[in-house]
Order: C-alpha cells, then sequence, then structure tokens
C-alpha cells in the first residue's frame, strides 16, 4: 500500500513538471510570436515612411549625452476610457503614454528619432547649452573648470553642407533624404531645420527634374541607375552656391540641357560638379570629378579671411560659430607677433591663416593633398606671405623639427572626434612648444588626451565650449595648456 501511494506522489510530480514545462514552451512560442508581429509592423512602418514620409531633420551620429526631458503635461481629458475601472496606477501609466504620444506628433521633426541628426530638436535651446555645460564640465573636472558654452543667438538652419541620398518608392517615383539611422533605409527630406534652406530647395528641384530628363536614382541591391546622392555647399558671407551631383557613370544623358534647367530655376548657383562614384561603398564622394558648370569649387569669407573649398574641402558646417571657436583659439594662444606657430591637422588652412597676423610665422602640415592645394592657394589669395604648408603626417613633421633643435612657441591642434594617437602626441611632447591650443570636437577623446600630456609636462590653464551643433548631442571645446614650470 505504501508503495502504491509513493508511485502516486512521483505520478503526480511528474505531471506537474510536465505542465510546468508545457506552459513555459507556450509562453516563449506566444512571446517570440508578439516580438515577430512587432518586427512586421516596424518594417511596415518603415516602407510607409519610405513612400510617403517626410523628415525636417539632418543626418549622422549618435548622441553621448543625456537630456532631461522634464515633467510631462498631465493630460485632463480622455474619451472613450472608463476612468472607474481603471486603478490609480493605470491611471498614471495611461497619462505618461499618452503624453509621450502628445509630444511625439507635436514635435518639430516627426521623425528625428529615425534619422538621429537632431535629437533634442524640440528640448528649450537654453536647456541644451546648460546640459552640454554640465556634461562637459564633468570630463574636464580633473583637469580644469569649463567657463561657459557659448551658444547661437539663431541655432536654425546653420549647416553650410547638405547631402541626400537617393532612392525611389515601389511606384519609381524618385525620394531623397539621409539614410536611417543604422541602417540603409531612406528617411525622405523635404526640409530641416539645421540645414540652409536654399540648399534643400536646390535638392527638391533636382528631385522634381529627374523624371522629365528620364534620369533614374541609383539602386544599391541591383546597381541599377545613374544619380546616388547630390551635395550642396553654400559661401552664407559670399552667397556662392556649390552643386555635386554623385553619378555612378561619367556618360549623363543630356547634361547640357538639365544644367540650363537647374540654373533657371536656382540662379544663384555658381558652379556644379559631376562627381563618379562606381564603387560599391558607403562614401558619397568618388575619385573622379567633371566640372560642368563654372569654376568647381566656391569662396567663402571667415575671420576676415577668404577660403577657397573644393567639393572634397574640410570646411567647418556652422560659419557663425566657427568664427566664435577660431577667435577663442587665437585669443588663448597668446600671440604678440613674434611666435613661431605650427598648425597641425591644418586642412585648407584656416586656424593657420587667420593666426598669421598676429605671428611671426605660421607652418600648416596636412597630409591630404587637395587640402594642401588649397591651402597654398589660400594663402596667395589672401596675400599672406608668413605661412608655409606641408603635405605630411604632423607627427612626425614635429619629431623632425624636434631632433633639428627647432623651437616652437604655439601648436595649435584640430584633431578628428577620435582624438589625437599617442604617436602624435608624444612628438607634441618631444617638440616642447611653450603652449598647446586644443581644439576638440570630442569631450570624451579630449579628456583622454589632456590626461596624456598632463603626465608628460604640461597642465590645462583653462577651457570652453562652443555650441557647433545645435540640437544635436556635440559640442567642440578650446583648451590652453602650457608647460609645467621645471
Amino acid at each position: 500500500m505504501i508503495k502504491m501511494e509513493n508511485r502516486k506522489k512521483k505520478d503526480d510530480r511528474k505531471e506537474i513538471e510536465n505542465t510546468k514545462k508545457t506552459e513555459k514552451i507556450l509562453n516563449i512560442k506566444n512571446r517570440q510570436k508578439t516580438k515577430n508581429q512587432q518586427k512586421t509592423k516596424n518594417q511596415q512602418n518603415t516602407k510607409k515612411m519610405q513612400e510617403n514620409g517626410k523628415r525636417i531633420s539632418n543626418s549622422p551620429r549618435k548622441n553621448s549625452f543625456e537630456f532631461e526631458k522634464g515633467k510631462k503635461e498631465k493630460v485632463k481629458k480622455y474619451e472613450n476610457v472608463q476612468k472607474k475601472q481603471r486603478t490609480d496606477e493605470n491611471k498614471i501609466k495611461y497619462e505618461h503614454n499618452l503624453s509621450k504620444v502628445e509630444l511625439k506628433k507635436n514635435s518639430r521633426c516627426p521623425v528625428s528619432e529615425k534619422c538621429g541628426g537632431c535629437r533634442f530638436i524640440d528640448v528649450p535651446y537654453k536647456k541644451q547649452l546648460e546640459q552640454k555645460k554640465k556634461d562637459t564640465a564633468k570630463l574636464l573636472q580633473n583637469f580644469c573648470k569649463l567657463e561657459v558654452v557659448h551658444g547661437m543667438e539663431h541655432p536654425e538652419h546653420y549647416r553650410n553642407k547638405v547631402s541626400a541620398v537617393f532612392t525611389h518608392d515601389r511606384k519609381g517615383n524618385p525620394l531623397s533624404g539621409v539614410y536611417e539611422e543604422g541602417t540603409h533605409y531612406v528617411v525622405p527630406v523635404e526640409e530641416c531645420l539645421l540645414e540652409d534652406k536654399k540648399a534643400d530647395e536646390i535638392i527638391g528641384t533636382i528631385r522634381g527634374m529627374l523624371k522629365s530628363f528620364k534620369i533614374k536614382v541609383f539602386d544599391e541591391d541591383t546597381g541599377y541607375g545613374l544619380l546616388r546622392h547630390v551635395l550642396v555647399r553654400v559661401g552664407k558671407t559670399s552667397g556662392q552656391f556649390m552643386v555635386v551631383l554623385v553619378v555612378s557613370s561619367p556618360v549623363f544623358p543630356s547634361k547640357n540641357n538639365f544644367v540650363k534647367a537647374l540654373l533657371k530655376a536656382h540662379p544663384e548657383i555658381t558652379t556644379i560638379v559631376l562627381n563618379v562614384n562606381d564603387r560599391r561603398t558607403s562614401m558619397v564622394l568618388g575619385e573622379r570629378e567633371q566640372v560642368i558648370y563654372g569654376k568647381g569649387f566656391i569662396e567663402d569669407e571667415l575671420c576676415g579671411k577668404t577660403f577657397k573649398i573644393s567639393p572634397k574641402s574640410f570646411y567647418q558646417i556652422n560659419p557663425v560659430q566657427t568664427e566664435v571657436l577660431y577667435g577663442k583659439a587665437i585669443e588663448f594662444a597668446g600671440l604678440t607677433g613674434k611666435e613661431t606657430v605650427i598648425d597641425a591637422y591644418c586642412g585648407i588652412g584656416t586656424i593657420g591663416l587667420i593666426a598669421a597676423d598676429k605671428a611671426k610665422k605660421v607652418m600648416g602640415v596636412e597630409l591630404n593633398k587637395d587640402a594642401v592645394k588649397d591651402a597654398v592657394q589660400n594663402a596667395k589669395r589672401n596675400q599672406i606671405k608668413n605661412v608655409d604648408f606641408y603635405q605630411k603626417d604632423a607627427g612626425a613633421f614635429m619629431v623632425q623639427l624636434a631632433e633639428q633643435g627647432a623651437h616652437v612657441d604655439v601648436v595649435f591642434m584640430d584633431p578628428p572626434r577620435a582624438g589625437s594617437d599617442e604617436a602624435f602626441l608624444s612628438s607634441v611632447v618631444k617638440l616642447q612648444p611653450d603652449r598647446v591650443v586644443y581644439v576638440s570636437c570630442n569631450p570624451e577623446t579630449l579628456a583622454r588626451d589632456l590626461k596624456y600630456l598632463g603626465k608628460n609636462g604640461y597642465r590645462v590653464e583653462k577651457a570652453e565650449g562652443v555650441d557647433m551643433f545645435p540640437f544635436t548631442s556635440h559640442v567642440e571645446t578650446v583648451c590652453l595648456l602650457s608647460k609645467k614650470a621645471q
């Protein structure tokens, strides 16, 4: 009898365990089903956006700063909801979710979350500046106090460089925009609160001309089609406009008539360049270029100097704030007219040429051949004779100077977002300039590089921020470093 009871208990336990296993399997299947349904829904939404969507935003880049969105307004009216049947907890949850919907619906940029270019378009500008100062100050707190982050009086439509990728919807209608963040789905663009208004209009005109000229947009999957991208560069001071048509083949049908029609719609365009990119690559511009109208470049004025801007030239995208940024860099350098200066990562020579008026001698160093060519022409254009440009690695150039026993008073360094590498920083230390002016576009890598320089004989004297990219997480910082007393 006891054995029978024990056997029965074992059978009952097995049955309970089997039931639990079955329930677990069903739960997993249900979760997977829900996940697949959500994935399908997201894909459908993406396709709808490709066909019909509009964007008021701009491209690129993930955000490293977090903004506090503050308290959302409580919703007072509820329709078709039985309030008595909800608990207080559910009521709070409902209000919170509805607030999110209202915020997204009333956003100045309905697709900012997709393109990732203006995450903080709905955050008050003053609050953006406060948060950028707080985050940057925290990163630099071990080195110095961040005095201020200089903002813009009118922080919209500041971008002087606008790039659009072209595609088509299911019906073959041409679309232009930017890639959705982290994907190659195109978010259609008609206008952007960050981009130059006229540049957006020019891109819209080109998009509208394609059908009448029977020009097919490029298809990444099949490799068929002609037009891949359109790049518009603007001289904010000069009023000049450059249009770069990025195509998969140098053969552009009805090229002359296309140019005439575009110029008729936009007589402000001063040059048009055909750029051939026939490679399967994520890079926008190809190697080959053909000027089909104008000089092939534009000019713009910055800090009293005139600069030539080619399709591939690096030129700061916010000219208003660039004047503030470079003005601070020159101020920090403390030039008296007796100094020898190095402009590392000099690009087309902007900082070096602006500093030349207050220095005895300036040496600009840049590895990019085209940029150095533009820099030399910019020096001639501005009749500046105390500047020399070298197409070399800046680190190797400074090591060579140090080995020759040369003395340099000030080094300007304006590295890319990744910051400087140890080889370059060690060359600065070896050259031993009296002062280093570090212009940074990434506070995180700036803090890393300051730590290295601090361990090797330099101290940070002061730092100020400049908001070059309103409505994004990015901020520029100017730091002055000097040699520690021996």
